[in-house]
């Protein structure tokens, strides 16, 4: 073997194309050069992989030992039941909210909005009974609608409250509240006049009745439709069942079952306390749910079915009864001043439209009745309808002696102190008033059982699942404490 030359010289560096020398292009490890003489490229080092996929790749390296699946079925167990128990208190915090909305807003606002308007259609009645009594207007004819217009401005305030800005029920309320004082003003016109014994005070009552009947009393049943439909959507977010949290609780007890199978098949141990207790509270959890929905449910059913059904029909025949006797009464005002041809024949128009009236309440009361599920709710409103019989009766002997000439006998007929159809309307009121005292009062009870039965709910689910998720995780403990 030969030794180079002690002086000999060092082979040259850097030069391209020495092939063999150490670093040179061509020697293995080293790329080939490319561009200009003398650059040499670095090596690109391999690209790092995402966290997800090296996530991935510890879970695939841990599920290979027995301990590291125990402590996948664990987290796995936890996420489950902390999630039933999160959706459940959503849904129930939900449903609860729906339904104390439906007893202390939508329905309170509902009832109020159809007495705004009963208030004015009742006002409207009392002015044209005064108006008929002429200087002999007795106090509790004016004090009725002095009390009508307060109610109904109190009314408006109390809506205008819980109005959202910008809604169309603000600009109804705000349209009231103007219709209101010139309401006012015309009947106070028709008031002085006829007390001076001017003809003019008939038309100006007329004028205000004209207003109430195509302006006000319209605006006040848009406002009692639109709370109508807030109360239908507040009865829609309460009532629907909660399907998301019953499916999580289901599975949740699946998975709890299935991991306590498991640990019996490797271990022959009958129970594990943790899991065992993790799957009790969630059993109690979804059954809590269930029932008290269902109960909640029953509860709301029976408040819409036999609470607001029969106050909707009931406040429909008051404002009826209450349309019929302004009627009634502007007939006599008018005196014949006022009529309609209906297929080629010409009747008095407030006759026309009190028979029209008259048919209404006959029908909401026959409803009325049918609903009435109780003996409270039922003999209020068989009394209305005798009532209402015999004034259908006391206005036709009453018509006759108007359609004859005979106008003071028709007015006593009407207005008398004693056997006249006021007697007969104030009946009808008086008992509509009580069935509607009766049925919200009905609606009320069912509600608030309805509301009380999602009571804690919300609470008392996050709280067990907490617990459940907690045993889960100790009963996988205590199994991986084997393998230490």
């Amino acid at each position: 073997m030969t030794h180079p030359p002690k002086n000999s010289a060092p082979p040259p560096t850097g030069l391209a194309g020495s092939a063999g020398l150490p670093g040179a292009p061509g020697t293995p490890g080293v790329p080939a050069q490319h561009g200009r003489p003398g650059a040499v490229v670095a090596a690109v080092p391999p690209a790092r992989r995402s966290a997800f996929a090296e996530g991935a790749e510890r879970v695939r390296a841990t599920a290979t030992t027995e301990p590291g699946r125990l402590r996948i079925i664990g987290a796995v167990l936890a996420v489950v039941v902390v999630a039933f128990g999160a959706v459940t208190a959503w849904q129930t915090s939900a449903r609860s909210a729906a339904a104390d909305d439906v007893l202390h807003r939508s329905q309170p606002l509902s009832s109020g909005a159809a007495d705004i308007y009963r208030s004015l259609a009742d006002a409207n009645t009392a002015a044209s009974s005064g108006f008929l009594a002429g200087g002999q207007e007795n106090a509790g004819s004016r004090d009725r609608y002095e009390k009508d217009i307060r109610t109904a401005a109190a009314g408006l305030v109390t809506a205008a409250a819980n109005a959202d800005p910008g809604s169309s029920s603000e600009a109804t309320i705000a349209r009231l509240n103007r219709l209101l004082p010139e309401y006012k003003g015309l009947i106070e016109r028709a008031r002085t006049y006829n007390r001076q014994g001017y003809p003019v005070g008939g038309a100006y009552l007329r004028y205000a009745n004209e207003k109430m009947q195509k302006e006000m009393l319209p605006a006040a049943e848009t406002l009692h439709t639109t709370e109508n439909r807030r109360l239908d959507a507040d009865y829609g977010h309460a009532r629907p069942y909660p399907w998301a949290a019953i499916a999580l609780g289901l599975l949740a007890l699946a998975a709890l079952g299935l991991a306590q199978h498991r640990m019996y098949r490797r271990t022959n141990r009958v129970l594990n306390h943790g899991l065992v207790a993790a799957s009790a509270a969630t059993a109690v959890a979804l059954l809590w749910l269930v029932v008290g929905h269902a109960v909640a449910r029953s509860g709301l059913d029976g408040s819409y079915d036999h609470g607001i059904r029969s106050l909707n029909v009931l406040h429909d025949a008051r404002i009826a009864s209450l349309k019929a006797r302004g009627n009634e009464n502007l007939s006599l005002v008018a005196r014949g001043a006022e009529t309609i041809t209906v297929g080629g024949t010409a009747y008095d128009a407030y006759y026309y439209d009190f028979d029209k009236d008259m048919t209404v309440l006959g029908t909401r009361l026959s409803e009325a009745a049918k609903l009435a599920d109780d003996q409270g709710g039922t003999t209020p409103v068989t009394a209305a309808e005798g009532n209402m019989a015999v004034w259908k009766q006391r206005h036709a002997s009453a018509r006759a002696e108007d359609e004859n000439g005979n106008y003071q006998q028709a007015l006593d007929k009407v207005i008398g102190a004693k056997g006249a159809t006021g007697e007969c309307f104030d009946s009808v009121d008086r008992n509509l008033a009580g069935a509607i005292g009766h049925e919200q009062a009905e609606f009320r009870r069912a509600a608030t059982d309805g509301r009380n039965a999602m009571t804690g709910l919300p609470l008392g689910a996050a709280v067990l699942a907490v617990l459940g998720a907690a045993g889960a995780v100790a009963g996988i403990g205590r199994r991986l404490s084997e393998y230490r």
